[in-house]
């Protein structure tokens, strides 16, 4: 039995030390006289709050995982694409042949291509940002990556604005 229970001892004291470097994050972001890290780096106002609540948290790259969320959500909802997720919605709702969401009019060179770099942007990011936070169980971000990958999230946001789809 007193195996059991050093080994529950050893569990409680690494939860409590994970829980404590988290919460002095969150003291740290929180008690400055200086403004929020959201506010300096202009992150998307329309993000869900819970964004925001995970990064104060120091739960930082579920704050991404659920911004990423939110953009693919939003790229439904705007596209009407049903079956589809992640690369694939992306893909299809900005092919440049036949777009679900024009970026611009695609009516020169430069507009298609701009679509297109858009299109593998918005993929690009749901592949390589939101799915490895989706599926896999401790990636790691740091603060400071986690708000250049919220940067990108409101730099896809801001691109939808500016189409006029949102």
């Amino acid at each position: 039995m007193s195996g059991s229970l050093n080994r529950f001892e050893h569990i409680t004291r690494s939860i409590d030390a994970e829980y404590s470097n988290r919460s002095n994050a969150h003291i740290e972001i929180t008690e400055r006289n200086e403004p929020h890290p959201f506010e300096l780096r202009n992150i998307h106002p329309e993000l869900p709050s819970k964004v925001r609540k995970l990064f104060d948290d120091g739960h930082w790259e579920q704050a991404v995982f659920e911004a990423f969320k939110f953009i693919e959500k939003e790229v439904k909802r705007i596209s009407g694409l049903r079956g589809k997720t992640g690369y694939a919605l992306m893909m299809e709702a900005f092919n440049e042949s036949n777009a679900k969401i024009k970026l611009n009019n695609l009516g020169t060179d430069s507009e298609i291509d701009e679509q297109r770099g858009y299109k593998s942007i918005f993929a690009g990011a749901a592949a390589g940002i939101r799915n490895p936070r989706g599926h896999e169980v401790d990636i790691g971000d740091t603060p400071d990556e986690a708000m250049d990958y919220l940067a990108l999230a409101s730099l896809l946001l801001r691109r939808l604005d500016a189409a006029n789809v949102r």
